[in-house]
């Protein structure tokens, strides 16, 4: 078993570089680890089958905040709840967020980086129309009016579950660390923050550039609105899942290791929260190489 310790600057090369057996076992919340990711995908599908399906049962209705990373157990959903009949009649879905063009305008669906089009495409568009929710009940962040996504929320009550994937930076949908050498903020005051609009950071314009365009900057887009960190905390059950692989490695120990939280790592202000389950893949729990 390893100590766990305040603060990402406080990990030791032993946590660095300790087992996956040992990351797992030492893990500040729940955790677990899957071999691969088609392993990892199906059950996370079968993960939102079973809570729909059993929330529809008791004749309640299911509240998620869902994002676009993790993505692809979205068409193995899908799929489920068509073989097992499994309505979204009573299921109100909020998209955390969505990629904005370099202007803060939305991006048409049929662009390839839009969220709502995937959605559309490997979620909506495979489930049986008798099983589909209603459309005020697909829910995406507005640039016209933020304040309106954090309300719809507020007022419902807050979400059962927000299943969010992470950054390697940290970031929860696209709360990045909210310091630069100009602003700083406390974790108080990020852990408020609303649904907003954000500029990207550099580095994250190139890590998704890296992983998906072959490194062509241009193709990324350069804003995005986003959830805030407040109606994600205020979910009952937050689920952290990550898919990364080899990029991951650093911020997967960062959350399940460190114990305080930091706006540095965004990830972090889930240490607040009473009800937080973490979920890898085997590829983004192994040991951070520290040599050439």
């Amino acid at each position: 078993m390893l100590n766990a310790v305040p603060h990402a600057t406080d990990l030791t090369e032993a946590h660095l570089t300790a087992s996956v057996e040992e990351l797992a076992a030492s893990s500040v919340h729940p955790f677990q680890v899957f071999e691969d990711l088609p392993t990892l995908y199906s059950w996370l599908a079968r993960e939102m089958a079973d809570e729909l399906k059993a929330r529809n049962e008791a004749g309640e209705e299911t509240r998620w905040i869902l994002p676009v990373g993790p993505k692809a157990h979205y068409p193995e959903l899908a799929r489920i709840c068509n073989e097992e009949r499994i309505s979204w009649k009573n299921v109100t879905a909020f998209h955390m967020d969505e990629y904005l063009d370099w202007q803060g305008r939305m991006l048409s669906p049929d662009n390839p980086f839009s969220f709502r089009g995937y959605c559309a495409r490997h979620l909506y568009g495979l489930l049986d129309t008798d099983l589909l929710p209603s459309d005020d009940r697909v829910v995406y962040p507005d640039v016209h009016d933020p304040d309106a996504f954090d309300t719809r929320i507020e007022d419902a009550g807050g979400a059962h579950t927000c299943f969010a994937g992470f950054g390697y930076r940290g970031h929860l949908a696209f709360n990045e660390p909210p310091s630069t050498r100009w602003h700083h903020y406390s974790v108080d005051e990020f852990a408020a923050s609303k649904t907003r609009i954000i500029p990207l950071l550099e580095d994250t314009i190139v890590a998704h550039s890296n992983r998906m365009t072959g490194g062509y900057t241009q193709a990324i887009p350069r804003m995005a609105i986003s959830i805030g960190m407040k109606s994600i905390l205020s979910s009952q059950h937050l689920r952290l899942i990550t898919d990364g692989g080899a990029w991951k490695q650093y911020i997967v120990r960062v959350m399940a290791l460190t114990t305080q939280p930091d706006v540095m790592y965004p990830c972090t202000l889930a240490h607040t929260h009473p009800n937080v389950d973490i979920t890898v893949n085997r590829d983004s729990a192994l040991p951070c190489s520290l040599e050439l």
